[in-house]
């Protein structure tokens, strides 16, 4: 069945990958949004015709709408018109993928319209995630998760929900859904730098860290898995999506990255998913749910698998592991000291204006007196 989608975010590798799985899908897309990758936007807007764009820059909207003269595509500006695409475009399916903290109030927007929200930028849950997970149910939206590791999570308890509940409830946070995990099992590649010391770490450059060996990202998301902080975000984002505490989330270094996470359950049985890595996976299923339809991805040949190794992560070469559980710990202003500290220090990281543990250092400091004792 065609459906409808609103892509926030779409010249970003998530929104990019999103628009060819709604390709793949047939599914019609109604609007997009930008920052000031104009010249990518054009590209989307003439081959997609959404009926709305939203750029965030206003410098950038007053090029963009000259560029698309002439076509029947309406542009708006700044954060109103980044709000507008969310709530008012008519779609069946808001893809969130902002990064950074702004992509807080659209989808927050998004969840004010009741309907299903594919939510793939962190920040929402990690800097206000009860006022997400109350929005949302406050207004009967659905929150499917787009991250691979969460969207692994959401589809391992997807029968739990339906024999527990009765019926496919969205609601993964309801008591019935969350009584019988003992524990979520958060699987991560380790990075480009797994194995290193600190003596090594401390001479990385921005460079070295933007080489993933696994997957294709955006650049803070690949530096956010070089430090391990991604898998920190993430933990906080589980703690809201699966109404669970820090304690029962555990992080294992799975550098085939072919488990994608997992669920242990209180009689100690655990359920994982697999698959090649590849974001347009999580991305349809989120696109989808609760229907599956032949992907674009590679076919899984568990025959070929040599082997799925597992490994603890070391807390301290990657102290930004450290931090997000003693944040998680402590509470949503924690949470979103810790966040904003660190996309400063990433930005200035990927400027070379910091060292590889100066992005730690300065996170560390914005925690003193936001983490309860």
């Amino acid at each position: 069945m065609q459906k409808t989608l609103s892509i926030l975010g779409s010249t970003g590798s998530i929104g990019r990958q999103t628009l060819e799985v709604a390709e793949h899908l047939g599914h019609r897309v109604l609007a997009l949004s930008a920052d000031k990758s104009i010249k990518l936007l054009e590209e989307q807007t003439r081959k997609y015709r959404p009926a709305l764009v939203a750029v965030f820059d206003e410098k950038a909207a007053g090029e963009f709408e000259s560029r698309i003269s002439g076509t029947d595509t309406r542009v708006v500006r700044g954060m109103d018109g980044l709000i507008e695409a969310a709530r008012e475009s008519g779609a069946d399916t808001i893809v969130t993928a902002i990064a950074g903290a702004a992509g807080l109030q659209p989808t927050l927007a998004a969840l004010e319209t009741g309907k299903r929200v594919a939510i793939a930028n962190k920040e929402p849950l990690v800097c206000a995630g009860r006022l997400v997970m109350d929005t949302a149910r406050k207004h009967g939206a659905e929150i499917i998760p787009v991250d691979s590791e969460h969207s692994a999570i959401f589809q391992c308890l997807h029968e739990l929900r339906v024999t527990t509940a009765g019926s496919t409830s969205h609601d993964l946070s309801c008591a019935e859904n969350i009584k019988t995990i003992k524990k979520i099992i958060l699987t991560a590649s380790g990075g480009p730098f797994r194995g290193k010391t600190r003596d090594e770490l401390s001479k990385v450059t921005p460079e070295m860290a933007l080489r993933h060996p696994n997957w294709s990202m955006g650049q803070k998301v690949t530096i956010d898995s070089a430090t391990l902080m991604n898998k920190g975000l993430e933990i906080i984002e589980a703690v809201h999506l699966f109404n669970i505490t820090p304690e029962q989330i555990e992080v294992v270094i799975h550098p085939e990255s072919i488990i994608h996470s997992m669920v242990e359950f209180t009689d100690n049985t655990i359920i994982a998913l697999l698959s090649n890595p590849d974001m347009r996976l999580p991305i349809q299923y989120a696109l989808t749910y609760p229907d599956r339809m032949p992907s674009q991805i590679k076919a899984l040949d568990i025959t070929e698998l040599k082997q799925l190794t597992f490994e603890k992560p070391d807390y301290d070469s990657f102290p930004c592991l450290r931090l997000a559980y003693k944040a998680a710990k402590s509470g949503d202003t924690a949470c979103a000291a810790l966040n904003k500290a660190n996309e400063e220090a990433v930005d200035k990281f990927l400027k070379n204006e910091t060292g590889f543990y100066g992005i730690s250092d300065k996170i560390e400091e914005a925690l003193k007196g936001n983490l309860c004792t």
